[in-house]
């Protein structure tokens, strides 16, 4: 018996009302597979933004900042630069294999004969030579003092403000880690698996990030009190001079201060800024 018009009717509603649902069916998979996808996105790019914060806070980690390693290049007649892993650093050869004596000059007013020692540390003294000598240094802060018992410094030289702190810098950074002391005996334990190592009164050594051996930049600390600073995983500190004169004055003056929120590391209290720096 040949099907109705009713019973065709009724077959091709249905089948047009499976398709219908087969449609939707791949649509809202298809919403929720978008949904998803911005989801994970999202977080990524939440990690991300952590992951550059907590890079940047870093820097101001347990020492006085932490460097970045670069192979050591050779010396030639025309210095090519180094590329690193930001920008370009000045090549070691500026340093000419030998000590640059100068005046760093803070609040105009307190002048600290300096010696940057281009033998030793002959990267760092490139950079810091060329940064001085470009008067990158003048209207830079010392955005952090520490006046714990075996931990006083001042660091300095990135920042253009005290809130710049850590991230100010010059555009590139460099290694390896240079002239750094050695590790006292017995410093090392379980808790401290790298060990410490002293730094005198007088010396100037660089900042960098936490357990990077290539991120040295501008800035560096001024040691105003010997010293005990944990090494991380990438080593110590690059010492790239000595402060040779006014160093009781800066005491006095700023250190003996404070810091702005009296804790132990922060702010000085009297606020401090490179006002000239001169080397030859």
């Amino acid at each position: 018996m040949a099907p109705s018009k009713n019973d065709r009717e009724a077959r091709i509603a249905r089948e047009r009302l499976r398709a219908y649902q087969a449609r939707q069916t791949v649509h809202e998979t298809g919403r929720k597979r978008r949904r998803r996808d911005n989801l994970i996105a999202g977080i990524a790019i939440v990690v991300v933004a952590a992951a550059a914060i907590a890079a940047q806070l870093a820097y101001f980690g347990v020492g006085p900042g932490k460097p970045e390693a670069k192979p050591t290049s050779t010396a030639t007649a025309s210095p090519t630069p180094t590329p690193t892993a930001t920008g370009i650093a000045p090549d070691e050869s500026v340093a000419e294999n030998r000590d640059w004596t100068g005046t760093l000059t803070l609040n105009k007013s307190i002048p600290l004969g300096v010696t940057i020692d281009g033998k030793a540390a002959p990267q760092a003294a490139a950079a810091v030579i060329s940064l001085a000598k470009t008067n990158f240094y003048t209207g830079t802060v010392c955005h952090r003092l520490t006046t714990g018992a075996t931990f006083k410094v001042l660091q300095c030289g990135g920042a253009k403000t005290v809130a710049d702190g850590p991230t100010g810098g010059p555009g590139f950074s460099f290694g390896p880690i240079e002239n750094a002391p050695a590790v006292t005996t017995g410093s090392k334990t379980t808790d401290n698996p790298y060990g410490s190592a002293e730094y005198k009164k007088g010396v100037i050594a660089m900042a960098r990030q936490g357990d990077n051996a290539n991120s040295n930049g501008s800035q560096f600390f001024l040691v105003y009190g010997d010293t005990t600073i944990p090494n991380d995983s990438a080593g110590g500190y690059t010492v790239v001079g000595q402060v040779t004169s006014g160093l009781d004055k800066l005491i006095s003056t700023v250190t003996a201060k404070g810091t702005s929120d009296g804790s132990q590391d922060g702010a000085p209290k009297v606020a401090t800024t490179i006002t000239g720096f001169t080397l030859k």
